[in-house]
């Protein structure tokens, strides 16, 4: 049954994946201005003949539907495409060079919500009501309420100003120096991180405060075991499995975040890559770039799917 459920995921995110290139490619396309123009910026008035000639070869005035089948054709040669404003240079090339820093950016501050988020949940569900409930509380609203992008910049500007901070004005390829590179990810992954796992410490906390009213937990005390037991051995597993759909739903706003971070960290990723093909209206660019974002998501998605079907039963048969 798990190898058939398995199975309906995957033909469910092929659909996706159809549906969100199908969007993508037409959004591009709805956008205002030229990428040929934006290529050739500031090198003069060009005669109409030429840049109609030069349209052609690019492929701009094709039309849309042929566009979209040679753009397809394109990501099953792992080209994606090549670049309208970097001659030579294909899409893929691009992302694979962007592709690694965000992930890291992305694992670093995911894993820094987890370990944040579940903990604290979990206490204030254990203590609710307390003063410490109520203060974990107020953390989770803090995270909730402060943009991630403020939180940015007044760590930059009052850490340089008072804490000796120093913000990093290039970037330190892990494979060159691991450790420098760890401690210019440091700060970025904890401020995507703290967005993160306030969510998620709400989502725990409710949970764990339903399941410590079920039957199975008044039966492990009725057992006499300690609360502490109770809670960590048969209260957390049970909880954690709608805080696991809420972990993958929170992959697009990995996305999201790291483009404002790595913009004010210098962090050469998929975040600024992106911005740079919108601003220059390379199409293939922001097509590839979308696309790998929207793959990024749908696994993850079929990855909490699957794994919560591992962990509940009940699910596969659903």
């Amino acid at each position: 049954m798990l190898r058939a459920y398995v199975l309906r995921r995957l033909i469910a995110a092929v659909v996706v994946m159809f549906l969100l290139s199908v969007i993508v490619f037409m959004l591009m396309h709805l956008l205002d201005g030229d990428a040929l123009v934006a290529k050739l910026g500031e090198t003069g008035r060009i005669p109409q003949d030429q840049l109609d000639e030069l349209r052609a070869e690019m492929g701009l005035d094709d039309p849309l539907a042929v566009q979209y089948l040679n753009w397809v054709a394109s990501l099953f040669d792992g080209s994606m495409g090549e670049s309208l404003i970097y001659d030579g240079r294909t899409v893929s090339s691009r992302i694979l060079n962007a592709l690694p820093v965000t992930l890291e950016l992305g694992l670093l501050g995911m894993l820094s919500a987890i370990l944040i988020g579940v903990p604290l949940g979990v206490i204030s569900a254990a203590k609710q009501d307390s003063a410490l409930d109520y203060g974990i509380r107020m953390f989770s609203l803090v995270g909730l309420s402060v943009p991630q992008f403020f939180l940015g910049l007044i760590i930059i500007i009052y850490g340089t100003l008072y804490l000796g901070y120093h913000p990093p004005r290039f970037y330190i390829p892990i494979t060159e120096d691991p450790i420098g590179n760890l401690k210019m990810m440091l700060i970025p992954s904890l401020i995507l991180g703290f967005g993160l796992s306030a969510s998620i410490m709400r989502m725990t906390r409710s949970t764990v405060l339903e399941a410590l009213h079920e039957d199975y937990a008044r039966t492990a005390r009725a057992k006499g075991l300690r609360e502490r037991t109770v809670v960590v051995k048969h209260v957390v597993r049970n909880a954690l499995i709608p805080v696991m759909t809420l972990v993958g739903n929170q992959a697009a706003f990995i996305f999201s975040g790291a483009l404002i971070l790595e913009i004010l960290f210098v962090l050469p990723g998929m975040g600024r890559l992106t911005i740079e093909a919108i601003q220059q209206r390379d199409y293939p660019q922001v097509q590839g770039c979308a696309l790998v974002a929207g793959a990024a998501v749908v696994a993850i998605n079929l990855f909490v799917d699957v794994a919560y079907a591992w962990v509940d039963p009940r699910v596969r048969y659903g």
